[in-house]
């Protein structure tokens, strides 16, 4: 498999919930429809609401029905149109845990052949990510501001 598509179900907090990786060739359809029974699989009845991009289209709104998930497409703000990159709201978390994903380096490359070693390298990193989150002591402008958990 020579390109990839990387798909990520994530909670609010920005903690992985499901990976898939396919070949680039494959439609967003089939990766949604994956994602969606891995949540189901992972939350059960606790996942009641999916966010999810415009590229995914009715299969992966009835597939969601059909797990009793609701299914909602965050559709971009039209005063947004030919401005670039604007983070979506409600989605900007999956866009936030792909960038600290790429930062490292297994992954902005794609050296490994197999999805599932693929798949694997995405929880790694995630856990790498973690475990930096919880070992690095928050900032000093946010134990000013009363932020610090």
């Amino acid at each position: 498999m020579s390109g990839r598509k990387r798909g990520l179900a994530v909670d609010v907090l920005g903690l992985i919930i499901g990976v898939v990786v396919l070949a680039a060739s494959a439609h967003d359809n089939a990766a949604g429809t994956a994602l969606l029974d891995q949540a189901a699989e992972r939350c059960g009845m606790r996942l009641e609401k999916a966010l999810v991009d415009q590229g995914f289209k009715d299969e992966v709104l009835i597939h969601g029905a059909l797990l009793d998930i609701d299914v909602e497409v965050v559709r971009r703000n039209p005063a947004d149109q030919g401005k670039g990159f604007v983070p979506q709201p409600k989605r900007w978390i999956v866009e936030q845990v792909n960038g600290t994903l790429m930062l490292h380096r297994r992954l902005a490359r794609e050296y490994d052949h197999r999805p599932d070693t693929s798949t694997s390298r995405v929880y790694w990193a995630s856990i790498a990510n973690m475990v930096r989150r919880l070992t690095t002591p928050s900032p000093a402008w946010r134990d000013a501001l009363g932020l610090a958990a």
